[in-house]
Parts: structure tokens; sequence; C-alpha cells
């Protein structure tokens, strides 16, 4: 997987540095299906989930995975799936997603992964037994040497494959199996669940102490009501995508990203991160009812309606609350974006 300066890219890669320093470039491809599969593809290492958020535990697991790869001289591919399982073997039953797909190759790729594979959840994948699973998938079209996963993992029909049932299969058709116990501190495992629960909550540090960053809510910048401009606060208002799994109501010091979506942006750098004070809910003090993301960009102006924008939370400074008067609610904005500016620099 590695590649000289000059060597023309398939499509679905890209050359990135394999290093800090920029030393090497690596190849790194997304699939989508195992159909994009090159027919020259050779022996790889596989760590295979949801990978839902890249927490913690995951980084561990793809760390070692791009490790297993390295040592033996092969790609390392992270295996994971659209939509998420539970919508197919439960619909209506779509978790909260902590991460959308792009941002998950985009973190996986940073840990060192070679290629980010999706393959469609359908009621059909979804009926292979684990033997099929590991035959057909694993071994006919991965040529895997090796699967890294969490102890817990399960496959095929009905979740009925286990670590040791895939370490059994590996023993026939020639391949290493590592199940790792995913990381945990104070007592408590991370993983999606978990970070799901602290978002929900509102406590966004708690998931970013899981994460390993803040958690982020991307989205485009729609029109809201442009009340906010209207009392010297303009915001941009973030339309996230669905199923995202949004912090509970109230007032966040967070991160404000305007990512590249190759549209100009008069008055901000794409790429760079702004403070922002960051206001979840429904807006009680003017009788809203419709819950919205509305980002008060600290310290910079620009136009942003139509821009694919990321909000990293940092941490929650008060509840939202209703107050008795627009002059009451000004105050209160106005101490908002004070705390909020304070404690985004020391982060800085």
């Amino acid at each position: 997987m590695r590649v000289r300066r000059g060597r023309p890219l398939r499509r679905g890669e890209s050359a990135v540095p394999d290093d800090a320093e920029g030393r090497r470039l690596r190849v790194v491809q997304r699939w989508r299906g195992l159909d994009e599969i090159p027919a020259d593809w050779g022996r790889c290492v596989v760590t295979i989930g949801v990978f839902d958020g890249v927490h913690r535990g995951h980084q561990q697991l793809i760390g070692r995975a791009v490790e297993a790869a390295r040592e033996r001289g092969v790609a390392s591919v992270l295996m994971t799936f659209d939509p998420h399982p539970m919508e197919v073997v439960r619909p209506g039953s779509h978790p909260a997603q902590l991460t959308t797909l792009s941002r998950r190759a985009e973190l996986a790729e940073e840990l060192g992964i070679d290629v980010f594979c999706v393959v469609p959840f359908t009621p059909e994948f979804m009926r292979l037994s684990p033997d099929r699973y590991a035959h057909e998938i694993l071994v006919e079209r991965l040529h895997v040497a090796e699967v890294v996963v969490g102890e817990n993992f399960t496959f095929g029909k009905k979740a009925a494959g286990t670590v040791d049932m895939l370490r059994s299969i590996s023993d026939r058709f020639g391949f290493a199996v590592q199940g790792l116990n995913l990381l945990a501190e104070h007592a408590v495992t991370f993983s999606s669940t978990y970070i799901r629960s602290c978002v929900d909550a509102g406590d966004v540090a708690a998931a970013a102490d899981a994460l390993g960053r803040p958690h982020r809510v991307e989205g485009v910048v729609v029109r809201g009501d442009g009340r906010g401009r209207g009392l010297g606060f303009p915001t941009a208002n973030v339309a996230p995508p669905m199923y995202a799994a949004i912090p509970a109501d109230g007032v966040y010091a967070a991160w404000f990203t305007v990512l590249d979506s190759g549209a100009p942006v008069d008055g901000m750098e794409v790429g760079r991160r702004y403070g922002a004070a960051v206001s979840v809910g429904t807006n009680p003090t003017f009788s809203g009812r419709n819950r919205t993301v509305e980002a008060f960009v600290l310290d910079a102006k620009a136009d942003l309606y139509g821009q694919h924008v990321a909000v990293d939370f940092v941490t929650r400074l008060r509840g939202m609350e209703k107050f008795d008067s627009v002059e009451a609610l000004v105050s209160a904005m106005h101490g908002d974006a004070d705390r909020a500016r304070e404690l985004l620099a020391g982060e800085q």
C-alpha cells in the first residue's frame, strides 16, 4: 500500500502523508461495497464493526489492526456497515449517530487505516451464517491474513458468530484472530452506547473524554427566523443529518468550523476552528417549538448560509431557560459568550 510520488491513483483512492513529517505517501482507499475490491487485491488485516464515534476503544482496535498490517507488510482494512445494523434487524430502532460515515472514514484514515470499506447491511447480508460470512467475505473477497476485533464481537445470522467461533473457522482457512478487551477507565468501558447517554444528558465533557476529542455535530447552515440577529447575536442555524446525536437542551461552549464544500466564504477561513456559544433547544422565551442547533460564532462574521459546518461541543454552560424579558435574555447571552470565550481560550 506504499506509493511513490507520481504513481496515478485509482478511483476512490487518495494519497496522504504516512507520518507527521510527510516523508512517505500512503494510498488511502474508500470502497462502497465489496465489488469495489481491486482485481489484484492481496492479503490484508481487517477490523470489523460499526465504529460509530471512533472512540478510544475503537482507536485501540484500529491501532492494533494498523500495527499488525505493518508487521505483515500488508494493507489494513476497516470494514463497517450502512445503514446501522439495528435499523435492518429492528426497523425504527436506529440509534443516535455519533459520527457520519465520512467523518468515520476521516478519523480512521488519520489513525493509519489504508482502506475504509462500507458494506451495505441488507436483509440478505443479515441472513449470512457465520461460516458463510467468514468464508465468502473474509477469505474469498478480502483475503484476510488477520482479523482484529473486540472480544464481544458477533457476526452472521442472529449474531450467532463469536470470537471463539471465528478462531475455529480461522484454523480451517489459515488466518489469525485477535480479540481485544476494549479500553476502560474508572470501571466504565468506552462504548458508543455509553457516549450516546453522555451526549443525551448534555455531559459533553464526559463524551469528549471517552471519544478522545469533542463530540461533533455536522450540518448545513439554513435560514432560521432571524431573531438572533435582531438581538445582536447573529447565529448559524445548523441542520444536522437524520439520526445525529444532539446534546441535551442548553447552551454550550464549542468550536465552530466551516468544512470545505467548494463554496467560498467571505470573512472566515475554511478549516479553521472558531470559538462559539451554541444554543440547543426550542427558544422557550419566544415559545418556540422546533428544536434547533444555533451557533453564535465569537469574534468572526460571515455569510454562512448553505455552508457545511461542524460544531464540536466542549462544555455545557447552562441549561435552557425561559426568561421573563428580552432584556434578561440578551444579558444572559452576553454572559454565555463571555464564558465561552474564556473557557475556550484555555484550549487554543
